[in-house]
């Protein structure tokens, strides 16, 4: 066979050619192939995002809106958002003794209904009524209404109630708001009974306030700078205002830090101890192993609501009291097996691979492998945990908070604050919106983040480029 002579031309490189392709993809680590792909998944970024900004809401939304969440503004009671906050400037309140004031400046065709009419025109200072008489009259009652009195209902609040024909006159100054209130007038016999006579009247108030009180409230820093009939902006509620005329954005804030806290620093606790629970069970195995997950079962057979009772009562906090306390430490006592069973699993398996038996052959002992080889490598598990126990945990908060037995008033959590608005929500709805829009944004933050770490962190959904 003859053998073939190979020259120096015969090595050149081969030229490059438009064909010939370079597939080439950048050496990335495991925490940068996750970011890259939690970046791809369009609804766990924006969680992201918003669980940030409610990071924001809470640490930094204080110190921009420095409004006392604990500061009443009598002036603005269950005021919701948008509400207009123009006062009209008027005199001090002085006494009426039923003499005419001026009823002709009373514009509109609701200044008198039948024999029930306007005095002056009404304010949140006072609303002068008077009637004439009513047929078969012994005496008379006033009352009034939110809402128009349809036949056979009540009429509403009792004012005023007189056994005379002479006093045909009231003012009221019982907690006026403004607002449309509906009064009623009816005829009463000897007897001090309904006799069917009765007149009604629509009353839309107007809010106003003298020059002293707008000084007091700091809307002015003079009093003397204001005229009669000045309109005024009393103090900005962007959220509006509960039940006691505090600022609900002042208290969402603040309900924010005691909710935020729980449903966080209650999961730290009790996943940090599922976490080396459960690692120290898969590491030793055998008969430690099973006694452990015993005592894990044990754990999650005790009924939370009745282990929250107990310790409320062993930590002596009575009736009406915030029991933050008890509540962190039965969340920490009660809700670790299940990280622990989580964190045994990934261990059992861990502790088969290649390199921790290299490990052992170098000498490494049990912390260090449990430290520095197993734990690391189920942190992807520990984050997607967490971010499932963080809502779990806030929702907790929030139930208990609901029917009393977490963060009592005057405190303010998402849930109380439910608990409170819960009461108003057919008049005043937007003291059970907000808190409870808040607990439902947070909690659908958190599961659709923790579910795209899920994703993002599972090795097994690296793509082979």
């Amino acid at each position: 066979m003859a053998e073939t002579a190979f020259t120096a031309e015969d090595f050149q490189p081969a030229a490059a050619t438009e064909s010939a392709q370079a597939v080439a993809r950048p050496s990335l680590s495991y925490w940068q192939d996750a970011w890259i792909r939690l970046k791809a998944n369009r609804r766990a970024l924006f969680s992201l995002y918003l669980v940030i900004g409610l990071a924001l809401f809470t640490l930094v939304g204080p110190l921009v809106w420095t409004v006392d969440p604990s500061l009443q503004d009598l002036d603005q009671i269950s005021q919701p958002p948008g509400a207009d906050r123009h006062a009209v400037v008027v005199a001090p309140h002085r006494p009426w003794d039923g003499s005419a004031t001026g009823s002709a400046s009373l514009a509109g065709p609701q200044s008198s209904s039948g024999g029930l009419r306007l005095a002056e025109a009404p304010t949140t200072q006072s609303v002068r009524l008077a009637w004439t008489p009513l047929p078969d009259a012994a005496g008379y009652r006033l009352y009034r209404n939110l809402f128009p009195a349809a036949e056979g209902q009540a009429l509403g609040l009792p004012l005023f109630e007189i056994a005379s024909l002479d006093v045909r006159h009231f003012e009221d100054r019982l907690d006026l708001k403004p607002r449309t209130y509906h009064y009623s007038v009816v005829a009463l016999d000897a007897q001090g009974r309904l006799t069917g006579s009765v007149r009604s009247l629509e009353v839309p108030v107007s809010r106003v306030v003298t020059a002293q009180e707008a000084e007091a409230m700091g809307l002015v820093e003079d009093a003397g700078q204001l005229s009669l009939g000045d309109r005024i902006k009393l103090r900005a509620h962007p959220l509006g205002t509960d039940y006691l005329g505090r600022d609900l954005l002042a208290r969402l804030m603040a309900g924010a830090q005691v909710s935020l806290f729980i449903g966080i620093v209650a999961p730290l606790l009790f996943i940090a101890f599922g976490v080396i629970y459960g690692a120290a069970a898969g590491f030793l195995g055998g008969w430690a192993d099973q006694a452990l997950m015993r005592f894990s079962d044990f754990v999650v057979a005790l009924p939370f609501l009745l282990f929250m009772i107990l310790l409320r009562v062993a930590s002596g906090v009575q009736p009406g009291e915030s029991g933050i306390t008890p509540m962190v430490l039965a969340m920490v006592l009660l809700s670790w097996p299940a990280a622990a069973r989580l964190v045994r699993g990934q261990i059992l398996q861990i502790r088969e691979e290649g390199y921790i038996g290299a490990s052992r052959l170098l000498g490494g002992g049990a912390p260090y492998l449990v430290l520095r080889h197993m734990i690391p490598n189920t942190l992807g598990v520990i984050l997607v945990t967490m971010t499932f126990a963080v809502p779990t945990a806030i929702f907790t908060e929030a139930f208990l908070s609901f029917i009393g037995m977490g963060v009592a008033p005057p405190t303010p959590s998402w849930g109380s604050m439910c608990n409170e608005g819960i009461k108003t929500m057919l008049t005043t709805p937007h003291e059970l919106i907000f808190p409870a829009l808040f607990i439902s944004v947070t909690v659908l933050a958190f599961n659709l983040l923790g579910d795209g770490l899920r994703d993002a962190l599972d090795a097994r959904m690296r793509s082979a480029e």
